[in-house]
């Protein structure tokens, strides 16, 4: 069984920086694509930042440049940096692993971590 899970998150000010970790035990490959996504209240699902299978990362617009996202494939760990936190960046934030190959979609997702920054 594939378990995904979330912490780090908090309440903070704007300005405040968090580090959110994602740990994924279950599956024996080390290099597989993991990503952090978010949910606001009355939004859709976004991608904040996502790392691929060949070490590649990608950010969203709305935080390059504030987010620095690190992989440690021994430990298979994700981590999100979050600098210079805004109030939009007040989410639930998502980790997922492992794209499946056909649907390029997620297969394992945790159960979130709260992420709440105020002005």
């Amino acid at each position: 069984r594939v378990l995904v899970v979330e912490s780090g998150g908090d309440s903070v000010q704007a300005g405040g920086s968090l580090r959110l970790s994602c740990t994924v035990s279950g599956l024996r490959d080390d290099d597989y694509a993991m990503g952090w996504f978010r949910r606001a209240p009355g939004k859709e699902r976004e991608g904040v930042a996502s790392i691929d299978s060949d070490g590649t990362i990608r950010y969203a617009d709305s935080v390059k440049g504030r987010f620095t996202l690190s992989k440690d494939n021994a430990k298979h760990t994700l981590t999100l940096q979050m600098n210079l936190l805004k109030p939009e960046d007040t989410a639930r934030y998502y980790c997922a692993a492992d794209v499946d190959s056909v649907c390029s979609e997620y297969r394992y997702w945790g159960q979130g971590t709260q992420v709440t920054v105020s002005s």
